[in-house]
């Protein structure tokens, strides 16, 4: 679990980042979650898009993400969500 520090700390990084998924009305789907997995080792700390055509709400969907990707919601903000999860081959970031 990340302490109010980390996430403090991360949602700072993740102000410069781009949503790198968009959810719409397809729905979260199992490819999708592999991605967004895959993005996860690679990178840390992602953005995810949830689109006005969507059906998903914004914090079920991220509490599904984070669940299937073993990743932190670092925020849940509009339709926009924070995902953390310490990368095992490529550790970049360092948390407080």
């Amino acid at each position: 679990m990340l302490t109010s520090k980390q996430k403090k700390h991360l949602r700072k990084l993740s102000h410069n980042i781009q949503p790198i998924f968009q959810i719409g009305k397809g729905g979260l789907n199992s490819n999708l979650v592999v991605q967004i997995d895959e993005a996860l080792e690679k990178r840390e700390l992602i953005k995810v898009s949830i689109l006005q055509n969507s059906m998903e709400e914004p914090s079920v969907a991220a509490e599904e993400i984070a669940q299937d990707t073993d990743a932190e919601i670092v925020q849940v903000i509009g339709g926009t969500i924070i995902l953390y999860r310490e990368s095992e081959e490529n550790k970049d970031i360092e948390l407080p």
